[in-house]
């Protein structure tokens, strides 16, 4: 069992910064593949970025040079660097982590990008 919990959501102007974590909990993390997820009202979730357990990231096209994901096994810790953060990025971010038998799932934290 892993437990996620995601903070770093906020209000924030274009061209901010935020900085979301995902603490996992139960297990350590450094077998699972991560990644994180958004949502926004009206739309389907939509993966943003993910990290293999060996490190290798994939980005969505959308976020490719602004967003930037890492993870410390040590600390069973997952973030996403968002920079240049644009209106269209507002939406609530999940965090998951998975192998070949699960997944699971934070409850997500907002992040509202508006003038």
């Amino acid at each position: 069992q892993v437990h996620l919990v995601e903070s770093g959501g906020d209000l924030v102007q274009p061209g901010g910064s935020l900085r979301l974590s995902c603490a996992a909990s139960g297990r350590g993390i450094s077998i699972y593949n991560m990644g994180w997820y958004r949502q926004a009202p009206g739309k389907q979730r939509e993966v943003v970025a993910t990290i293999s357990r060996g490190g290798s990231t994939n980005y969505a096209d959308s976020v490719k040079g602004r967003f930037t994901i890492s993870r410390d096994n040590a600390k069973s810790m997952m973030y996403l660097q968002m920079n240049n953060l644009k209106p269209e990025d507002t939406a609530v971010y999940t965090c998951w982590v998975g192998d070949l038998r699960s997944d699971y799932w934070g409850q997500g934290t907002q992040v509202t990008v508006s003038s």
